[in-house]
């Protein structure tokens, strides 16, 4: 690394790394009426599902239903606790229900969707870290991509084909052997 002296000051001159892009492409739609028909019917479970949420300090209500490669479904909610900690979302109350009741059977979709007394339930939303990395985990175990479908209560609709594109820098088991 340069180094050089001026007035008596060293000082670090960096030398510049090749500056790297990343990219994903997903599809956006502007109304679930244009989805094919299997992600239009889980999107709208997902949406139903929400209601079944347990979410009384943040009234922030999450859904998501999954369609499983042998044809089953699996529903999951978000579920809080006033120890905030304590509370789980809906996706991974899904994919631990998929993993006990499915072992080892691939999701080929889950939509996600919410609703809230607070805020418009008008536009995608996604996943936070911790589901992200979750989602990523069960698509590693299986093998298998997740097409993930996002929205909320109408509005638009996100498709992105696979749970890594939403955590692309992921730690994974590959770290740890």
């Amino acid at each position: 690394m340069p180094l050089t002296k001026s007035r008596g000051i060293v000082v670090f001159n960096p030398i510049r790394m090749a500056e790297k892009k990343l990219e994903f492409s997903y599809e956006e739609f502007t109304h679930s009426s244009q989805l094919n028909t299997t992600d239009a019917a889980l999107l709208t479970q997902a949406r139903e599902i929400t209601a079944q949420a347990y979410a009384p300090y943040s009234n922030f209500h999450v859904g998501a239903v999954a369609l499983l490669e042998n044809g089953e479904l699996v529903v999951g909610t978000n579920q809080e606790n006033a120890s905030y900690p304590v509370g789980i979302c809906a996706e991974r109350v899904l994919l631990g229900s998929a993993a006990t009741i499915h072992p080892n059977v691939p999701i080929v979709a889950m939509a996600i969707s919410y609703n809230s007394k607070e805020v418009k339930s008008d536009h995608p939303i996604s996943p936070c870290g911790m589901c992200r990395q979750a989602l990523l985990e069960y698509e590693t175990r299986t093998e298998k991509p997740i097409k993930i479908i996002l929205s909320g209560q109408k509005g638009k609709v996100f498709i992105i084909n696979t749970a890594f594109n939403l955590l692309p820098f992921a730690f994974t088991k590959k770290e740890l052997k």
